[in-house]
């Protein structure tokens, strides 16, 4: 395992500091957690700029560049919003309160459910018309659900322990939300083991977590393969988190010489720790058939879009295949405004290794797709193969696949997607569903038979499901049912911030159409088109600004959020 590369010294020295302070971590106040949170926020705040910097070079744009709006969104936003959401739980149980409000908690057809977002009243401004209920596994009722949240700061006893997180190589706040979760959620203190690819992330996590750092909670490593298998089977790790692939897990699980085959059949586990993962796969884009206009065309067009180009779909959870009615009209008319968006967007590279090889993979499967820039942002409009390079894998990189499916009938449709996205495509981290209010009103029944029956962990309806990892209340990971000897999507969740138990998926809604629009479509609400979209006019600045809110918020600092906005 050693190499001359490898600085075990380091490596133990760091785990015997994190050994020697997580009892102090475990018996923290709730008072004392609660302040760590807050003076985090300034940190955010104060080194925003540089991260973000930081991403947007790495990937080869400017800081300027409207590109680094999802830098912003997925780096320090991301980061405080998920700070923000544990303050208020961890608030709420200082005051001597239930973290979950017993209002938001339902019990309805024999399944629970419990209202996660909007939270607060800032919520309910900054993303008007949005809204998230956590549906829990069959079974569990309601007054279990209440008296389950939280559990480690309403009298279960908080084991001391060490956890390592095996960070995100893509995502810049994926790896500090990871912490957070150990931290808070479990009551660990943690080593983490940065990405090669974006350990330039380092000192600034390090600055952000100055004050954990300082007690001994928190180390960050830098490492490749061999650290991280150093680290994994170290007596004084007790648990890890990973975000990643499949084949990483099981090379940690199951190792990667001739015996893994043999240890993952007889369950034989080389590492066998508490284990939580998320490990993405191919992610549907479902779209229900509906009387729509020119405008939600174009819109939906863009939301599409930016579900698979984000990052230059470096994400775990971009939307890969695009689920169409075959008959619909509107299916050509919609593809239309696809390649209008994908040609509209300024250039940039598919930047993470391995993007380029996986492009020509889609491109020798498919050499009629449409390229709309540098053999890059492939769209491959109708895969009829289920063995298809785009429905087996995660490209994790700017191609889209369509998939058309037949159905006369919204109700008939979503029977075939329903059952196309969870027989045929691999992975359960989550899917979105596009659909028009009038066809919903029309067809209740089926769309709450398809959110119900989808399994995914994560539900985006007419909303990127990708938005759910960026809200903090609003649980992330795969569907529940995986082993370890068939991990799929990965098992457990994070960005917990209510610290529920028994999940079964989360389901986000967003309306139809932007305001005002959305006054006329049945979808009302008071936010315009989102700032994530790849294709908003000022999404970086509204990004930051939203970022400096988020941080501290204060309502003379929402004009200039909303003025910026409106110009997307």
């Amino acid at each position: 395992m050693n190499s001359p590369a490898l600085d075990t010294p380091a490596l133990d020295r760091a785990l015997t500091e994190l050994r020697h302070n997580a009892a102090s971590w475990a018996a923290a106040s709730l008072a004392e957690r609660v302040g760590l949170l807050e003076r985090l926020m300034p940190r955010i705040r104060d080194g925003a700029a540089d991260l973000v910097a930081a991403g947007a070079r790495a990937k080869g744009y400017h800081p300027d560049s409207p590109w680094a709006g999802e830098d912003w969104a997925g780096g320090p936003w991301a980061l405080a919003q998920n700070v923000a959401a544990r303050l208020h739980v961890l608030r709420r149980l200082a005051a001597g309160r239930s973290p979950v409000p017993a209002r938001s908690v339902h019990e309805q057809g024999g399944r629970t459910s419990v209202d996660v977002f909007p939270a607060t009243g800032w919520d309910r401004v900054l993303l008007n018309g949005y809204s998230a209920r956590v549906r829990m596994r069959a079974g569990i009722t309601a007054e279990q659900v209440r008296d389950r949240a939280a559990g480690q700061y309403r009298g279960r006893a908080q084991r001391p322990g060490v956890a390592l997180v095996l960070g995100a190589g893509n995502v810049a706040a994926l790896t500090a939300t990871d912490i957070l979760h150990k931290l808070y959620a479990e009551g660990h203190v943690v080593i983490a083991k940065m990405n090669p690819f974006n350990a330039y992330l380092r000192p600034h996590f390090e600055q952000i977590f100055a004050e954990y750092v300082r007690h001994g909670w928190v180390r960050f490593v830098d490492g490749g393969p061999a650290e991280g298998a150093y680290l994994t089977a170290h007596d004084a790790v007790d648990s890890i988190h990973v975000t990643g692939s499949d084949r990483t897990h099981d090379a940690i699980v199951w190792g990667t010489d001739e015996h893994a085959e043999r240890r993952r059949r007889e369950d034989a586990p080389l590492i066998d720790k508490q284990f939580t993962s998320e490990l993405g796969g191919v992610s549907p884009c479902i779209v229900v058939p509906g009387p729509w206009s020119r405008a939600d065309f174009r819109y939906q067009a863009e939301h599409i879009v930016t579900s698979k180009m984000n990052n230059s779909g470096h994400n775990c959870i971009a939307g890969q295949v695009l689920v169409l009615p075959r008959s619909w009209p509107g299916t050509e008319r919609l593809l239309e405004e696809i390649r209008r968006v994908l040609r509209a967007l300024p250039p940039r590279a598919d930047y993470y290794p391995g993007a380029h090889h996986r492009l020509q993979a889609v491109l020798a499967a498919h050499p009629q797709a449409e390229c709309h820039a540098d053999d890059s942002r492939i769209l491959v409009p109708d895969i009829t193969d289920h063995d298809d390079v785009l429905l087996t894998g995660e490209v994790f990189a700017s191609a889209l696949g369509v998939v058309r499916l037949p159905g006369e009938t919204a109700a008939h449709f979503l029977r075939h997607a329903v059952d196309f996205a969870n027989t045929v495509l691999p992975g359960t981290l989550g899917a979105t569903l596009i659909v028009d209010p009038r066809t919903e009103r029309a067809q209740p029944a089926a769309v709450e038979s398809a959110i119900s029956e989808l399994r995914y962990g994560t539900l985006g309806v007419n909303s990127w499901s990708g938005v759910n990892f960026l809200l903090g209340y609003t649980p992330w990971g795969a569907y529940p049912g995986h082993t370890r000897q068939e991990i799929g999507s990965g098992i457990g969740f994070v960005n917990n911030a209510f610290m529920l138990e028994d999940i079964e998926k989360t389901v986000l809604r967003a309306p139809f159409a932007p305001a005002p629009r959305g006054l006329l479509t049945g979808s009302p609400s008071l936010s315009p088109k989102p700032p994530y979209f790849v294709s908003h006019r000022t999404g970086r600045t509204t990004l930051e600004r939203v970022t400096r809110f988020t941080t501290a918020p204060g309502i003379s600092l929402l004009p200039a959020v909303f003025a910026s906005a409106l110009r997307g």
